[in-house]
């Protein structure tokens, strides 16, 4: 397997194994089965890199959780390095208490401990899982279920003394409670138990805030100022009251990080195709725009979609203007163009509660 690196958001790399054809073929084959057989084992607050699930699913149960659930703390963790902190040994274990087939599991030792090719040296691996390939996913679900989706169940069913809301994607997770209490005996049992298995919470990135109903006059009343906002699959969810007639509700935004990461892409993008006729771009651009309003096309999200859809028309003034020296395009004509090519943005999903209430 070859690794790579990919740029992150936040300016770090991220290393990706790419698996040789064969073991593409072979991996999606057994994902295949493997998904039917775990497909009936995972809980329902597991979202990520499921058939049949997405990440607005998992948005949308966080939402409808925070507003009809007694909640008035989230925790937000982080595990660090998830994907290369997974013990082999306790994976294997987790896959053999399922799957009775020795040759699948042989085949799944195999693939974690082929290693990586880095710069053309062979690298063994002792622990973790090379993101990129078609297990990898399937098989951090399978590491996540038994270490912390089967324990959370029975501790939230046996220990906490209040409402408590589970959401996970993959690796990102939130927790709502309605006692602080709770939340905080949770953080530390969570801490031993992910170190019981290889893993550790990142002490910087995993946070507990007040965040509910009542967030916002406890900490007017205690001179604190706005309840903390947390980030969750490229929305910042914000506690805020409605201006019709006050009620406490979830505004999701577009995470700042996540547009501007967008925009650097296209700002690159149209550098590299500055010269090519207007409508290749514009259709290119027909194309970038509409796929980032489809995903962030969330109820009260619209001004940060028109924001987007601005600042691309902006970058693309900017790129025709540098084609040659005669002079900057009137902007008569790129208003013209912009919307001829750039699509008005348009909420593309319901209200959480009207589509969880259809789903239920």
């Amino acid at each position: 397997m070859r690794r790579v690196f990919i740029l992150k958001a936040d300016g770090r790399q991220r290393p990706l194994g790419v698996p040789a054809l064969e073991d593409k073929i072979v991996q999606r084959a057994a994902v295949e089965v493997l998904n039917a057989i775990y497909g009936t084992d995972f809980l329902g607050f597991s979202y990520g890199f499921r058939p049949g699930r997405n990440q607005h699913q998992a948005l949308d149960a966080l939402y409808t959780g925070l507003l009809t659930r007694k909640v008035n703390w989230v925790l937000d963790l982080d595990i660090k390095g998830f994907f290369d902190g997974l013990s082999h040994e306790w994976l294997v274990k987790f896959v053999e208490h399922r799957i009775a087939d020795r040759r699948v599991v042989r085949l799944i030792q195999k693939w974690l401990r082929a290693g990586v090719l880095e710069d053309g040296k062979r690298m063994r691996m002792e622990d973790g899982t090379p993101q990129g390939g078609s297990a990898s996913p399937l098989l951090a679900n399978v590491y996540l279920h038994y270490v912390f989706d089967l324990w959370v169940q029975a501790w939230r069913q046996k220990r906490a003394h209040g409402d408590v809301i589970v959401v996970r994607f993959a690796d990102d997770i939130v927790v709502g409670f309605r006692d602080k209490a709770d939340a905080d005996q949770f953080r530390a049992e969570l801490t031993e138990r992910m170190r019981k298995f290889n893993l550790e919470l990142h002490p910087e990135k995993t946070r507990l805030l007040e965040f509910g109903p009542f967030a916002i006059q406890n900490r007017l009343r205690r001179g604190e100022g706005k309840p903390e906002t947390f980030n969750f699959l490229g929305f910042t969810h914000i506690c805020v009251k409605k201006r019709s007639n006050g009620m406490y509700t979830v505004q999701r935004q577009t995470m700042r990080k996540r547009l501007q990461a967008k925009l650097n892409e296209v700002k690159a993008e149209l550098q590299r195709r500055m010269h090519e006729p207007i409508p290749e771009l514009g259709k290119w651009l027909q194309a970038v725009v509409p796929g980032h309003i489809r995903y962030y096309g969330v109820p009260m999200n619209r001004p940060a979609l028109f924001l987007f859809r601005f600042q691309v028309g902006r970058l693309w003034y900017r790129a025709l203007s540098r084609r040659s020296q005669n002079g900057r395009v009137l902007w008569d004509r790129m208003r013209r163009l912009i919307t001829r090519w750039l699509s008005l943005p348009t909420i593309c999903h319901p209200y959480p509660l009207r589509r969880m209430g259809v789903i239920t």
